[in-house]
Formats: C-alpha cells, sequence, structure tokens
C-alpha cells in the first residue's frame, strides 16, 4: 500500500523509443523496442569478455552470440506484446503499440516470435552442448516474464535475470561450462538483474493506476511510489555492488572499475531525477541513462580485455 503523501504523477505516461517509418521493418523494430537493446546487449559482451580471459573467443562465436541474443531478444519481446496485447490496447500509453493499433496481425506476430525462437535454439546447437541443453530453460524464462505481472510484485526482478541471461550465456558460449569459481557468474548476473529491476521499478511508476484498476501486480502498486522509488534505489546499490564485486574476483582492473563508478554517479543521477510527485523526467531516466550504464560498464570491460 502507498505511504502517506504519495500523490498522482503530474505528467502522462511515455512509451517512447519508436522510430518513425511505415515500413515492415520499421513495424518490426517498433514491435520488439529495437532500441531497448543498449541495456542487454553490452552486457552480453562483459560476458564474453570476462570468459576470453581464461578461453579463447573467436569472431565466430562472437557473430553467433549476437545473433542468438537478437533472436531470443526477438522473441521474449515480441511473445511479451502477444501477452500483453488486450492490456495494451487499454492503456493510453501503449494502445499505439503494433497490434492494438492494427499495424501487425497477431498471426503475423506469432511465426516471428516462432521462428526467432527456432533460431535462437539452433544457433545455441551451433555454439556448445552446454547452450544447446539450456537454450529452452532460457526462452521459457524470458517469455514467462509476460505473465509474471499477473501474479508476483517481483516481475521487475524476473525482467531483470531475464536480461542478466545475457551476459551468462555470452560466456558459456565461449568457455562451454560454468565459471570457476561458481559464483563468478552469479556475481554478474545478480548485478544486471538487481539493476534492471530498479529501473523497470521506476518506469512502472507511470503506471500505477491503471495495474490498480486491473489487478496487475508491481512494485509501485504494492508499496507505493515512494515505497518503489526505494526499492529501486536498494536494488542499484545492490547492482553496483555486485557488479564491483564481479570485476574485483573476476581479475578486472582500472578501466572496468573506471566504469563502474561511473555508473553508480548516474543512477544516483537518475534518482535525482525521479520523485513520487513529477515523472516528467521518467523518460530521459529510464532510457538514456541506463543506455549510458551499459554502454560505460562495456567500455570499461573491454579497455581491461585490451590494456
Amino acid at each position: 500500500m502507498g505511504l502517506p503523501g504519495d500523490q498522482a504523477p503530474l505528467t502522462a505516461g511515455v512509451d517512447g523509443q519508436v522510430q518513425s517509418g511505415g515500413s515492415r521493418l520499421v513495424a518490426y523494430a517498433n514491435f520488439v523496442k529495437l532500441a531497448h537493446t543498449v541495456f542487454a546487449l553490452p552486457f552480453a559482451a562483459v560476458g564474453l569478455v570476462a570468459a576470453s580471459r581464461a578461453h579463447p573467443l573467436t569472431w565466430r562465436t562472437a557473430a553467433l552470440v549476437l545473433v542468438a541474443f537478437g533472436a531470443a531478444r526477438f522473441a521474449a519481446m515480441g511473445f511479451n506484446r502477444i501477452a500483453d496485447r488486450r492490456y495494451d490496447a487499454l492503456n493510453p500509453r501503449t494502445s499505439g503499440r503494433e497490434l492494438p493499433a492494427g499495424r501487425m496481425r497477431l498471426a503475423e506476430a506469432w511465426v516471428l516470435v516462432l521462428v526467432m525462437g527456432l533460431l535462437f535454439v539452433l544457433v545455441a546447437a551451433t555454439l556448445n552442448p552446454l547452450c544447446l541443453a539450456l537454450s529452452p530453460v532460457a526462452l521459457i524464462w524470458v517469455t514467462g516474464y509476460s505473465y509474471a505481472k499477473r501474479f508476483t510484485a517481483l516481475s521487475h526482478l524476473w525482467l531483470g535475470a531475464a536480461l542478466a541471461i545475457a551476459p551468462v550465456g555470452a560466456y558459456l558460449a565461449v568457455a562451454g561450462r560454468w565459471s570457476t569459481p561458481w559464483w563468478l557468474l552469479l556475481l554478474l548476473a545478480a548485478g544486471v538483474a538487481c539493476w534492471v529491476a530498479g529501473f523497470d521499478t521506476l518506469y512502472s511508476l507511470q503506471d500505477e493506476k491503471f495495474d490498480r484498476e486491473h489487478g496487475l501486480r508491481s512494485l509501485t502498486v504494492a508499496l507505493g511510489p515512494r515505497g518503489a522509488i526505494a526499492a529501486a534505489r536498494y536494488s542499484h546499490i545492490a547492482a553496483v555492488g555486485a557488479l564491483g564485486l564481479f570485476g574485483w574476483h573476476g581479475g578486472f582492473g582500472l578501466p572496468y572499475a573506471a566504469g563502474v563508478a561511473v555508473a553508480a554517479g548516474l543512477l544516483a543521477w537518475e534518482h535525482k531525477m525521479v520523485r513520487p510527485d513529477d515523472y516528467s523526467r521518467l523518460d530521459a531516466a529510464f532510457f538514456a541513462t541506463n543506455g549510458i550504464i551499459s554502454a560505460v560498464i562495456m567500455a570499461g570491460a573491454v579497455l581491461d580485455g585490451v590494456l
């Protein structure tokens, strides 16, 4: 429940980062919010760099990881749009999306999702037996997120764990086995999961009224805006700690540490932009800031790998 003093937002919700144009490629890009690739893809690169410290990394493997990442993300986002199409049509913020707006047929969406899911499994089989064995588990998890808001307020953490599959999968694609020590990959996954859970919690602030009216769950619904913002802050503190420990125990040096430090500063700034009575800068806090965060951490890891 909300805390005393919680207020309604002063601005309407936003559903930004869409491409303009009427082609099918533009429709497909907007269908899966292609711009949001900036969140998880850089961390896939971190996973590649981490694995390359002890295992050979080839251009072929890197290319296959990129294809697998794109296919899995398309399948997950596309399935989410299919599962949520009724809610998207009712929510003014999302009613303009491809399915509720009629710019894409449901059958077309299903074909795309199934093709991309199959492509992900086929690429995983090309990489190594471990990736193949885990590919159905990954698909079940990333598509299962679409129903999380129906039964748990921790749907943000579910989404975070889904995006954390990217760096873990990239590491396994190169190494072909789990990390040593075993908890090293868990630190990386925890860092990504907590980071995503935090900013997704902030993004959910604008949908509080809609979610309450339609029985959907989120930390904003469970705790109110002030409580949700506090939960996002603690989640981001945990993310910085986990990512820092991953770098320390993973053998990364100053460039990676500098990237995490910059990310921590950006997260602090992000929380200054979002208040429970003003969501006017929520889109900037969600997209631009977190896109830069993933990029600077990737840059630190890559620089660490080549220096």
